[in-house]
C-alpha cells in the first residue's frame, strides 16, 4: 500500500471517529437543552395553573390551556414531589400518539390535596431535532468527500516530486557521464531527500570509477608477471639437465601459476558483467552455438568416454556473442569436469528454457550455495567461479538458473523471460 493511501486510510478513520463522537456528543447536549426548555415550560404551565386557581377560585378545565393537556385527581395521603418525565401525548385533533414531555406534583385547593399532572407536545422539538441531526450527517458527508478528493487529487501534487526523485534512482545509471539533476521542490524534506539522494550518487559514480580503474590495472599489472613467469618455466622445462623432482616441482608451480592467471580472468570477467560492461548486443541463434561448442568439446568427450545427447529446438536470442560464449563454455566444462568415466550429457532447449543434464556423484549439491564465489566441490580442481559466471550472465538479461538433482541426474535450467 503506498504511503498516500496509509495516510488516506488513518485520516478518515481519525476524521470519521472525531466526527462520530462529536456527533454523538452534540445530540445529547442538543437533546439536554430541549429537555431543559419543555421543563421550563412546564414550570411556566405550573405556575399560570397556580395563579388561575387563585384568580377564579377553581379548578381549571382543558380548554382554558389549549393543547397542553392538564388533568387533576384529589389525593388520599401527603404531598408528593414534583418531578418531570417522558410520557405519550396524545393528540386530541387527529388522534396520533406523539412523545410528549410531563410534570406532575400536588397543591391544595378548598382544603383538599389535589395531583396535578400537564403534559405537552415534544413534537416541534423532535422535529427540530431531526432537522439538526439531517444537517449535521449532511454536512459529515460533505467534509468526508471533501476530505476524500482533496487527498486524492489535491494532494497528490505534493507527491509529486517525491516519484520524480524515486524514478530518478530506479533509471540511475552509475555508467552514465550525466551527473544526476536536482529536482525542484518546495517541500523541505523532499528538498533534502534529493540532495541526499545527489551527494550518494556522486559518490558512487566516484568509488566506481576508482573500482574499475583499480580492478582493471589490477588485472593488467598481474598479467605480465604471470606471463614472465609462464615464459620462464617454459625455459626450464625444456632444461634438460634437471632431475624429475625439479621437473615435478616446476610443473607445480607451472599449474598454480596457470590457475591464478585463469583466477584473474575470471575476477576480471565477473566485475565486467556486474557492471553492465560487456554491450555487444546481437541477434543469435543458440541451437547452431550449441552445435558449434559441442564440436569444439568433442575431443575432450571422446577421451573421457561421455556421450553427448541433444535435442535443440529453433531458438533466437538477443544478447552479447562474448558472454553467450562463456556460459555455454563453463556449462560444457562444468558437465564434463563432474561427470564419471563412461558418463553422459544431455542437453535439451525449447523456446522457454535451456537444459544441461550430466552423471556424476550420486550426492546432490546444495542447492543454496551451488551458485557462490568458490563453492567447488571436495574433488573440483577448477577455481570455483564457473557457475557463478553463468548464474552472473542469466541475472544479466533477466533470465532465471535453478538446481536440481533428479534421476540421477545433476540438472541446471536457464529459463528464458
Amino acid at each position: 500500500m503506498k504511503l498516500s493511501s496509509h495516510y488516506n486510510k488513518v485520516s478518515i478513520i481519525v476524521t470519521l471517529s472525531v466526527l462520530f463522537f462529536g456527533a454523538v456528543i452534540y445530540f445529547f447536549a442538543i437533546n439536554n437543552i430541549a429537555e431543559s426548555l419543555h421543563d421550563d415550560h412546564l414550570s411556566e404551565e405550573v405556575a399560570e395553573v397556580l395563579e388561575y386557581i387563585n384568580l377564579n377560585k377553581q379548578l381549571p378545565k382543558q380548554r382554558d390551556f389549549d393543547e397542553d393537556q392538564i388533568k387533576f385527581s384529589k389525593l388520599k395521603s401527603t404531598h408528593i414531589a414534583t418531578r418531570f418525565y417522558d410520557t405519550v401525548y396524545n393528540n386530541p385533533r387527529v388522534n396520533i400518539n406523539r412523545a410528549g414531555r410531563a410534570v406532575e406534583g400536588s397543591l391544595v385547593f378548598k382544603g383538599d390535596l389535589y395531583k396535578f399532572n400537564i403534559v405537552i407536545s415534544k413534537e416541534s422539538t423532535e422535529y427540530l431535532l431531526q432537522l439538526i441531526a439531517t444537517i449535521t450527517l449532511t454536512l459529515i458527508a460533505a467534509l468526508l468527500l471533501v476530505l476524500f478528493l482533496t487527498n486524492r487529487y489535491l494532494l497528490k501534487d505534493l507527491w509529486k516530486p517525491f516519484y520524480r526523485i524515486l524514478y530518478k534512482i530506479k533509471a540511475y545509471n552509475v555508467l552514465e557521464i550525466e551527473e544526476l539533476q536536482l529536482t525542484p521542490t518546495k517541500v523541505n524534506e523532499f528538498k533534502e531527500l534529493d540532495n541526499a539522494v545527489y551527494v550518494m550518487s556522486k559518490r558512487v559514480k566516484h568509488d566506481f570509477q576508482n573500482l574499475k580503474h583499480f580492478t582493471e590495472n589490477a588485472s593488467h599489472e598481474m598479467m605480465t608477471p604471470l606471463a614472465v613467469i609462464t615464459s620462464k618455466l617454459d625455459t626450464l622445462i625444456q632444461d634438460e639437465t634437471l632431475k624429475q623432482e625439479q621437473l615435478d616441482q616446476i610443473h607445480d608451480i607451472y599449474s598454480a601459476a596457470g590457475k591464478l592467471s585463469r583466477l584473474n580472468q575470471s575476477l576480471l570477467l565477473l566485475v565486467k558483467i556486474e557492471n553492465n560492461l560487456v554491450g555487444d548486443i546481437e541477434q543469435l541463434n543458440l541451437d547452431r552455438l550449441i552445435d558449434i561448442k559441442t564440436r569444439q568439446f568433442q575431443e575432450v568427450l571422446l577421451s573421457k568416454d561421455i556421450q553427448v545427447t541433444t535435442a535443440l529446438a529453433s531458438k533466437e536470442i538477443t544478447c552479447s556473442k562474448y558472454l553467450i560464449d562463456i556460459l555455454l563454455n563453463n556449462l560444457f566444462s562444468n558437465a564434463i569436469r563432474h561427470n564419471t568415466a563412461n558418463g553422459k550429457i544431455l542437453i535439451k532447449l525449447s523456446n522457454s528454457q535451456l537444459v544441461f543434464q550430466n552423471t556424476g556423484l550420486s550426492i546432490p549439491l546444495n542447492n543454496e550455495t551451488v551458485f557462490d564465489r568458490f563453492e567447488k566441490g571436495k574433488t573440483s580442481d577448477g577455481i570455483g567461479l564457473g557457475l557463478t559466471i553463468v548464474k552472473n550472465i542469466c541475472n544479466s538479461y533477466n533470465w532465471d538458473l535453478d538446481y536440481i538433482f533428479t534421476d540421477s541426474l545433476h540438472t541446471f535450467i536457464v529459463k528464458f523471460r
